[in-house]
């Protein structure tokens, strides 16, 4: 089972919101919202496998197959395992995909969804950076590959305490995790494809940075297309909108959850 961490609230009706971080990250890219949600809500924090506390020993021979399915199932496991049959579900990059996989799988285990620097279309940029790392990931150091990754998705100013965050948190895995998920890349694009065109009646709300050059614009069109979306759009803010402006992201979040 993957590794988490509960925080309860006694008066929160019951209510839980589960956090899903992005690639590379981990549970602690939320310590700036756990402090705030816990005073009204359950909190889940999970590191997918590979990240944080989940990640594996590296001298383990064999790795089991990974899928963006076996991502989300690892989740489930936890949910199942805590007995949460609903909860509001709160992601960043990475983690958008595999709410929008329980979207898919159990919707009706989704309150409403917060998706920060949601991850929905690739453009040329990121599929460039994509291929390259997959096609380089047995011959190039996995850090050197990140630290790429991280200078090419947050390049600015506004984005150096995430940067850093992520980098260090990237450290924690080892060369054989790295490998083991950029076997996912050549599913990816078709799978956000099919995420766009999802029709749900689930409440979203996506918050952006409108310095999130490689993501935004595709959030734009899609939230047009999604009845019950809204889009937020914080100013000088890059992908890791819950880190560079972590009190405006919690209280639009919360606003929309408590509604």
């Amino acid at each position: 089972m993957i590794h988490y961490k509960e925080y309860s609230n006694k008066n929160s009706k019951r209510q839980w919101i589960t956090f899903v971080h992005g690639a590379g990250g981990s549970s602690a890219i939320w310590k700036k919202q756990v402090p705030y949600f816990s005073k009204a809500f359950n909190l889940l924090l999970v590191d997918l496998s590979g990240h944080g506390n989940s990640v594996l020993d590296s001298t383990k021979k064999t790795y089991d197959k990974i899928s963006f399915e076996s991502i989300l199932n690892d989740v489930l496991e936890v949910l199942d395992k805590l007995n949460i049959k609903k909860s509001h579900f709160v992601g960043i990059s990475l983690g958008t995909i595999v709410i929008n996989q329980l979207v898919l799988k159990e919707p009706n285990r989704i309150l409403k969804m917060v998706l920060g620097g949601a991850t929905l279309e690739l453009n040329f940029m990121s599929r460039l950076m994509m291929y390259f790392a997959y096609a380089t990931k047995s011959v190039v150091p996995y850090m050197w590959l990140y630290r790429l990754y991280a200078f090419i998705v947050m390049p600015s100013k506004t984005d150096r305490e995430s940067r850093k965050l992520f980098i260090k948190e990237a450290k924690r895995m080892n060369q054989k995790e790295v490998e083991r998920w950029f076997k996912l890349t050549p599913r990816v694009l078709p799978l956000l494809k099919f995420f766009k065109n999802i029709k749900t009646d689930i409440p979203i709300l996506y918050i952006m940075g409108n310095k999130d050059y490689m993501f935004l614009s595709s959030i734009k069109k899609i939230v047009k297309t999604q009845p019950n979306a809204i889009l937020k759009i914080f100013k000088n803010c890059g992908h890791v909108v819950n880190i560079e402006d972590p009190e405006k992201f919690n209280a639009t979040s919360l606003k929309f959850l408590k509604n």
